[in-house]
């Protein structure tokens, strides 16, 4: 009888637990702070870890329930409360108690397993909104090549492995955060990469929340068969070789976050380090460099030229699998060297360079600069062309979003947790900008800028201004503060004149069916060349401009890609020879 008590009891509580799950909200809490020991053991692919976290009821419901949520291969073993004193004081878990928890496989594709292993976490009391608490963690397992969540959306086998490379093996180990392994605890509704790009707006939606969160992550790796002590390389800053005290001192390495923005990413291996003035390579002994060691020279001259010395060195490991896909991650850059071609390597470091020379709290200009950077240097190796292609390829994905839409439209750029807006439309809207205002006022600007005084939504808008001594208002209002779309322009009529001799004057009237409004390039093509001005069409509405021509106008041209545009089918006009004449 004592025995079917205790397991009333103990059912009771297992069913108290599920149906508080099925209420739970699990993303009332954000995770502001992670201090973490995290112990590696490369030869048994085994991930251990010890800390604390702390936790802000950003929710309007007092909360007496959490979820914590790792990867499936990982298995929790302890979570207590840290008493406010000891949590105050930094001390240790003799001042916090033990807390009830049940765990439960829950499907989400944030992990390349595609499944979580979850706690549901009850609190020692209720926490109120805006109130935090700080818990104790420990848990461990291994974290194993696995491409499980590719592979059943459709994805065949070899490419959804090159994709998702993250493992901790005995010769190389890479593993990348949130949205690809839950090497860190999160919490997140389920997401799934079936659902659209739902999984990838829901990832941002946690990065912005996350923005001013922290992480200090102290890596202890056990890695007997390696000649060397490894090199522990992250996404934040690193401290190459530090002491832990304690009973038990032990060396590793440190790694802190001052925003979890980027996702935290680490790799080590028994790597070589190749210092050059602005990069750091990481390799495997005998991989050749040169190829990425002329790239990051050129991409340096570059930068250096828009965006001035890079603050910091940026980090570029080697992925051994040539086939593995690159990925960057704050000042890292995962790549294969092997098979890696000139182009593709200078583009990488251009984007890299450029985020360590020039970086802003917005992600629009922060990450928009470095695609921006990349149209840049697609110019400067082949031309004007070679870069609207580039920049094509930017339109056609924020296309894909915006018809996707709501009514109401996407989202701002200043607010933007959409990759496709943060990363694609920021760069036609750096371009833009630059088109408008010319190279050597936009560069004033980049120069002027200060990211720490940045704290208005308007504040670039500002400095633009300053250097260009423009109204940029209504630019701004259309692209950065709001999201109405995107313009659509139409060469409505043209109607020339003939001057003295073989001179022609073209009136062409241009029609922008969008909302937005932009400066668009209007050309009058002749039997002699290409004649090009640049007119300013706000939304919905006409605007005329004359273009002077040294021969007969054959065809007008709105619009040569540089500006994005919902529809490029109506952008041609042909001018009859009647019409020429006139």
């Amino acid at each position: 009888m004592k025995f079917l008590r205790k397991l009333s009891a103990v059912l009771a509580t297992i069913l108290a637990f599920l149906a508080s799950a099925s209420a739970l909200d699990r993303e009332a809490f954000t995770f502001t702070r992670y201090d973490l020991t995290v112990r590696l053991e490369p030869e048994q692919h085994r991930l251990g870890v010890r800390g604390r976290i702390t936790l802000r009821n950003d929710s309007t419901e007092p909360q007496h329930i959490a979820a914590l949520q790792i990867s499936s291969t990982l298995n929790w073993r302890s979570i207590r409360a840290v008493t406010q004193a000891a949590a105050k004081s930094g001390e240790e878990s003799k001042q916090s108690i033990p807390l009830q928890f049940v765990t439960q496989p829950f499907a989400s594709d944030i992990d390349h397993t595609s499944d979580l292993s979850e706690a549901i976490v009850t609190l020692p009391r209720e926490v109120a909104p805006r109130e935090s608490v700080t818990l104790e963690i420990g848990y461990e397992g291994v974290v194993l090549l696995d491409a499980t969540r590719l592979i059943r959306i459709g994805t065949p086998a070899a490419v959804a492995r090159h994709n998702d490379w993250d493992q901790i093996g005995t010769s190389f180990t890479a593993i990348r955060g949130i949205g690809y392994v839950a090497w860190y605890p999160v919490a997140m509704e389920a997401q799934s990469l079936a659902d659209g790009d739902a999984m990838f707006v829901g990832l941002g939606k946690w990065k912005a929340r996350h923005a001013e969160s922290t992480m200090d992550i102290f890596f202890d790796v056990i890695a007997n068969q390696l000649e060397k002590e490894p090199l522990v390389v992250c996404s934040g800053n690193n401290v190459p070789t530090v002491t832990k005290g304690g009973s038990d001192e032990i060396h590793g390495s440190l790694c802190t976050f001052e925003s979890l923005n980027t996702v935290p990413s680490f790799a080590f291996a028994d790597y070589e380090a190749e210092e050059h003035p602005s990069f750091r390579l990481y390799h495997s002994h005998g991989q050749t460099t040169i190829g990425f060691v002329s790239a990051g020279d050129e991409a340096l001259d570059l930068v250096r030229n828009w965006f001035g010395t890079p603050k910091e060195k940026i980090a570029v490991v080697e992925l051994v699998d040539a086939g593995d896909a690159p990925f960057e991650a704050g000042r890292l850059l995962f790549v294969p060297f092997a098979h890696t071609d000139a182009q593709t390597a200078r583009m990488l470091m251009v984007h890299q360079l450029t985020r360590a020379s020039f970086s802003s709290p917005h992600p629009w200009i922060d990450e928009g600069a470095g695609y921006f950077a990349q149209a840049l240097a697609r110019e400067k190796q082949n031309g004007r062309e070679a870069a609207l292609d580039y920049m094509e390829r930017h339109r056609a994905a924020v296309l894909q979003v915006e018809k996707a839409a709501t009514p109401s439209g996407g989202e701002p750029l200043v607010s933007a947790t959409h990759e496709v807006f943060y990363r694609s439309k920021a760069a036609l809207v750096w371009w833009m900008l630059r088109d408008m205002v010319g190279d050597a006022t936009l560069k004033k600007a980049i120069r002027a800028y200060d990211a720490g005084a940045d704290h208005d939504p308007a504040y670039f808008q500002h400095v633009l201004e300053e250097q260009s001594k423009r109204d940029l208002t209504w630019f701004f209002r259309d692209w950065v503060y709001s999201d109405v779309g995107l313009p659509d322009f139409k060469a409505d009529s043209a109607n020339a004149r003939q001057g003295t001799g073989a001179n022609f004057v073209t009136a062409v009237t241009i029609e922008n069916v969008g909302v937005a409004g932009a400066e668009v390039p209007v050309t009058i093509r002749t039997n002699n060349g290409d004649f090009t001005q640049r007119l300013e069409v706000r939304g919905k509405s006409k605007a005329v401009i004359r273009i002077a021509t040294p021969a007969g106008p054959v065809e007008v041209v709105v619009n040569d890609g540089s500006v994005p545009e919902s529809d490029m089918s109506n952008n041609r006009l042909q001018i009859a020879k009647d019409e020429a004449l006139k």
